[in-house]
């Protein structure tokens, strides 16, 4: 009986720190719900990478509201910066709590709120960096942000990452 009694609390303390571990694993990882035009914007960017042989993104929430945040806040300033308000990408994704081993983002800006999407598709294929990002071999996730602003300014970003890489048990 005293042995059994001496387990509870060990128990009990094993259980509590297991609840906390599955509470911070679903804080990390909020549930995403794209629009329906992140999704094409998503599909059309995945499609260049398979052209290039190259495995599709895959959507991660955390890189999805940093990436909306700076939109809006770049539609809010009427700036399409990669820098704004002294935040790099890597310092916003940071901030949301993505754990990340590499960052690249791409901005567009258009004075209409009915761009076709293929066409920022197009750009960014068009411009040598942008395309470079798009077709990064060591990304695995992105997230995206569409914003326009009361002048009817549309301004878009796509992050590109991958997570930072986990140190392995007994290593």
């Amino acid at each position: 009986m005293v042995s059994l009694l001496l387990r509870w609390p060990l128990f009990l303390l094993v259980l509590a720190a297991s609840l906390l571990a599955a509470a911070d694993v679903k804080k990390e990882t909020p549930p995403l719900e794209m629009t329906k035009t992140e999704r094409r914007l998503l599909e059309l960017v995945n499609k260049e990478r398979t052209k290039a042989d190259l495995p599709a993104l895959q959507p991660h929430p955390l890189l999805f509201k940093a990436a909306r945040a700076h939109s809006a806040n770049m539609a809010k300033q009427r700036k399409m910066e990669h820098v704004l308000d002294g935040k790099r990408p890597a310092q916003r994704v940071e901030e949301v709590g993505y754990d990340w081993g590499k960052v690249a983002e791409n901005l567009i800006t258009a004075d209409q709120t009915d761009v076709p999407l293929e066409r920022i598709v197009k750009s960014w294929m068009e411009s040598k960096l942008h395309r470079e990002n798009i077709l990064l071999k060591d990304v695995t996730e992105t997230g995206l942000g569409i914003a326009t602003n009361a002048k009817g300014e549309l301004y878009c970003t796509q992050i590109f990452a991958r997570p930072r890489k986990k140190a392995r048990a007994g290593k």
